[in-house]
Parts: structure tokens; C-alpha cells; sequence
């Protein structure tokens, strides 16, 4: 198969699709790779290192959708790249469609084959190509917030981990997955005052056993999260329904309960946010400020650590590009119910039912 790596556009998104260690197991499989020009430029990956793993240099994005049977990618393509895509074309990346119904009509209207990351399923449940990134976000969200928290940054004033003699800043995290429980290792690691939220009982026993008491746990109820954002100077929102657009947990009136230069870091902004207040942002511009509070709800935040999040992603990537490219997409999906999951868009429908129904889009199984 040919396979295509184009460079991302997003503002300040230094990732790429495939690494040259990528490649270099793709070439000697016996496939094709293509790549722009300068697509590892971000983070230390020249032309020459791709073309010594095997790869062909091209110099134009249009170049690499107008030769490949595959585009890898990272983010969601912008609606000028879904324009270059063909039907039956193999699109491999996040997408992220709930909160984006142009891209999701753009793909339709291409025809080709469009698998995101962040459905694709394991046996044992989980969502194992947005773990990485997942992993990142929560352990980026408590840095960003204690960053935040700076008076010279608007914030409060606050030390996450205080001092002797004066308490630890509280975090509220809503959402005990994985985005979650990374948030929280960091923010115990820091000393602060953690709390985390979910509706699920069991794994608030599997969090409270994880880290033996240091985290406290709650049932996240709407007077529950209420009296969190009411107390707490940092809320990381870190909730997943897989597809699906995030449940908005943190109304506009809730944020009168917050003190002033409070910060909201919200994890979920790719599927829509989890706080009514929130928008999508940039590493460019990432903050904004609302009835006193701050926002922080850049949508690609591993985008901020491209080199470890390039090589955590591709670790997770790489045997379905392998899998997709030795068999094709059509036996590739037939043969693994998990990557099947993966599938958003195919034939101009909407594939997943989790997306069609956040899109009010028909589901076509």
C-alpha cells in the first residue's frame, strides 16, 4: 500500500503522523511511504531521516493525498485537506467529529474511508490510540493550571503545593478515567489538595485504592460538583463518553460560585467541552477569562510536547497502520471488531453511532 504522511497545519501542532523508525517498519513490509517536506521539522526529524527510513519527499500536502492510498495524520484534516481526499481513500487520525459537523459533512461528501483514533476499542474496553494523548493532556492540565494560578498570569496568587504553615491550592478533577488519574498523579506530586469526580462507584474504589488515600474520591453528582468549584482554585475536566460530545458539567451561573482568578483547564474541548463557558483555543492564544475565571481549553495540548507525544502516539499506532496497510481497509476492519470501532465515516455516512447521534446525522451500521 501506498501510505501518505502529510505536515499538520494547525496553529503551533509540531506532531507527525509517522516517525522515520515509523516508516522504516512500514518500507520494509514492502509498502510505499510519502512524505511533505518538513512534516518532522517540529520536532527534529529532517527530510534526509525520513528518506534514509525508506520515505519519498514531496513538496506540496496535495502532492501526498494525490499519490497515497493512506493519509496518517494526527489532527482532524482542515476542510481544504478533506477536499483533497477520494473516495475509497483511507483516512487514519483524530477526528473528533461530535463537535465538528462541517469536517463530519466534508468527509461525507469525499467518500473515502475515515478511521479516527479515538473510538478505535480493546478487548478490555479502554480506547487504546487516545490513551497516549489522554495520559498527556491529564498530566499537562496541572501544570497548565499552576502556571495559571500565577497572579503575574491573572490567576489568584496560589502555589499548588503550598508551604509549611500555609494549605495546598485544591483541584477538582471531573472524570476518574485515564486523562483523570494522570491529572491527579501530577497534582499529588505537586502536594496539592486533589479531588476527583465520577459516576462510577467502582472505579472511585479502584482510584481510592490506587493511591491509598492521597486523592480523596466523590460520587460527582450536580450538587457534588457544585460545592468542588465553589472550593476548589483549579477544575480539570477530564470527561470521556467515547464519540459522543462531553456532557456539559460547569454551567455559566455555576462560575459566580468560583473565586476570582480560579482556572478551568478543560481536557475534553475536542468532543465540545465540558464546561458551558468553554471554546476552543490555541497554543497561540490559549486563555481567556470569564466573569473572572480562566479558561484553558486548547484543543491539541500534547501538540505542546509534540516530540513526546509524536513517539507515544506512533507506539500506539503503528500495528494498526501496519494492520491496515498489509490487508487493506475493508479486510483490515472486517478482521478486528476493535479497529472496526474506529470507523466515523465510509460511502458518504456516518458509521458510528455515537457520532451520527451527537451530529443529529442518520447511522448507517
Amino acid at each position: 500500500m501506498h501510505v501518505g504522511v502529510p505536515k499538520e497545519i494547525k496553529v503551533h501542532e509540531y506532531r507527525v503522523g509517522l516517525t522515520p523508525p515509523s516508516v522504516a517498519e512500514l518500507t520494509a513490509a514492502g509498502h510505499t511511504v510519502t512524505v511533505e517536506t518538513g512534516a518532522g521539522g517540529g520536532i527534529d526529524f529532517t527530510d534526509r531521516d525520513y528518506v534514509a527510513a525508506g520515505a519519498t519527499i514531496v513538496p506540496t500536502a496535495a502532492a501526498v493525498f494525490a499519490a497515497a492510498d493512506m493519509i496518517v495524520k494526527v489532527k482532524e484534516p482542515q476542510l481544504h485537506e478533506c477536499a483533497m481526499l477520494r473516495p475509497g481513500q483511507v483516512l487514519f487520525t483524530y477526528l473528533h467529529l461530535a463537535a465538528d459537523k462541517p469536517q463530519a459533512e466534508a468527509l461525507m461528501k469525499s467518500g473515502a474511508i475515515c478511521i479516527a483514533y479515538e473510538t478505535v476499542t480493546e478487548r478490555a474496553g479502554g480506547l487504546p490510540l487516545l490513551r497516549p494523548m489522554s495520559e498527556i493532556a491529564g498530566r499537562m492540565s496541572v501544570q497548565v493550571g499552576a502556571h495559571y494560578l500565577e497572579k503575574a498570569q491573572g490567576g489568584r496568587g496560589i502555589l499548588l503545593g503550598g508551604v509549611p504553615g500555609v494549605a495546598p491550592g485544591r483541584v477538582a478533577i471531573l472524570g476518574g478515567g485515564v486523562s483523570g488519574v494522570n491529572a491527579a498523579q501530577m497534582a499529588v506530586g505537586m502536594r496539592a489538595d486533589v479531588t476527583i469526580y465520577d459516576i462510577s462507584t467502582l472505579r472511585l474504589a479502584e482510584i481510592d485504592d490506587m493511591f491509598e488515600g492521597r486523592v480523596k474520591t466523590q460520587f460527582s453528582s450536580k450538587a457534588a460538583i457544585a460545592a468542588a468549584i465553589a472550593r476548589a482554585h483549579v477544575v480539570i475536566g477530564a470527561v470521556l463518553i467515547p464519540g459522543a460530545a462531553a456532557p456539559k458539567l460547569v454551567t455559566r451561573d455555576m462560575l459566580k460560585l468560583m473565586k476570582r482568578g480560579s482556572v478551568l483547564v478543560d481536557i475534553a474541548i475536542d468532543q465540545g467541552g465540558c464546561f458551558e463557558t468553554s471554546r476552543a483555543t490555541t497554543h497561540e492564544d490559549p486563555v481567556y477569562v470569564v466573569d473572572g475565571i480562566i479558561h484553558y481549553c486548547v484543543a491539541n495540548m500534547p501538540g505542546a510536547v509534540a516530540r513526546t507525544s509524536t513517539f507515544a502516539l506512533n507506539n500506539a499506532t503503528l500495528p494498526f497502520v501496519l494492520r491496515l496497510a498489509n490487508l487493506g481497509a475493508d479486510a483490515a476492519l472486517a478482521s478486528d471488531p476493535h479497529l472496526a470501532m474506529g470507523l466515523n465515516v465510509s460511502g458518504g455516512h456516518i458509521r458510528h453511532a455515537a457520532v451520527a447521534e451527537a451530529l443529529g446525522l442518520p447511522h448507517v451500521a
